[in-house]
């Protein structure tokens, strides 16, 4: 059953088509094509674009909206398709733009960076402990599965990730915990590929999560994403370039970017082992990108 806000738009912009696509639904009409969205909770999406606007940022759809509705109707992006390493690079060159425009120091207590320290290392022993139960479950068996015999095998560079991880932030820790300020910025909280349209312009889309905290998470979010579709080092540095990050904001991103994917044990055999395959993918490739930032000059 089409919502309200569809049946509007039939009678006032007569389309001729509809296509549901995700949480969106667009409308090819007679009078141009637009997209359907439901509003996010708590979220004033308009609002959120006229303060980017007055950073100068517009990287943006067009939202045409009213407030008695459920729906936001924002105008419809074709997109350009770049090939893969030209859109990652526009989308990284947006990203710096986002952050470097909306920056700002903002006060803080010595709760806020011992609250992330905690989440972060709680997070860490819950994984090392979870990945133990199953390496000891898994040497039992005379015969193992494939997915049991690749996570056995390899069980020592996941424990060793998330052994890197933990000591990385203590030493985090150590560095911020006297801190009286934090770097804050808009992110938007939902950073993909798929969230990136080139038409006449750069558009970023999907502002339904954004807030105003660390940039690191956007790149975190970002890296998480698409880590094998992108080539990051070189973006990570032209995203400095544009937004630099601070030793401790750096070393926060290396922290959370190093943390393994959790396996999910109890999927099918084929199940397990493409995700013990995406896991040690990212495994070493995050291994691959971090080691220039950790060669000491005598390796060098």
């Amino acid at each position: 059953m089409m919502n309200n806000k569809v049946e509007a738009l039939k009678s006032l912009y007569k389309p001729y088509r509809y296509t549901i696509r995700g949480k969106c639904t667009i409308l090819e009409t007679t009078s141009g094509n637009f997209v359907v969205k439901k509003k996010p909770k708590n979220k004033d999406i308009p609002g959120l674009f006229n303060y980017l606007k007055s950073r100068n940022f517009t990287f943006f759809p067009d939202i045409y909206t009213d407030n008695r509705d459920d729906e936001y109707i924002y105008e419809y992006i074709e997109d350009d398709n770049l090939i893969n390493p030209q859109k990652s690079e526009d989308l990284i060159n947006v990203v710096g733009l986002l952050h470097s425009k909306t920056s700002f120091n903002k006060e803080v207590s010595e709760e806020t960076f011992k609250e992330i320290y905690e989440n972060v290392k709680n997070n860490i022993l819950y994984l090392k402990e979870y990945y133990l139960k199953y390496y000891e479950l898994f040497l039992n068996p005379i015969y193992m599965s494939p997915s049991e015999y690749e996570f056995v095998r390899n069980y020592s560079k996941l424990n060793a990730a998330l052994n890197f991880s933990e000591k990385e932030l203590d030493e985090w820790y150590s560095e911020v915990n006297e801190k009286k300020d934090e770097r804050i910025s808009l992110i938007h909280n939902n950073l993909s590929l798929d969230h990136y349209l080139r038409s006449d312009k750069d558009y970023l889309i999907s502002w339904d999560k954004a807030k105003f905290d660390t940039p690191v998470l956007d790149l975190v979010k970002l890296y998480q994403n698409n880590f094998w579709d992108m080539e990051f080092s070189s973006l990570y540095k032209r995203y400095l370039s544009i937004s630099p990050l601070s030793n401790s904001e750096q070393r926060l991103f290396f922290i959370l970017i190093s943390m393994p994917p959790e396996i999910k044990f109890e999927d099918s055999e084929f199940e397990k082992c493409k995700q013990m395959r995406k896991c040690l993918d990212y495994v070493y490739k995050t291994e691959s990108f971090l080691k220039p930032y950790y060669t000491t000059d005598s390796e060098e």
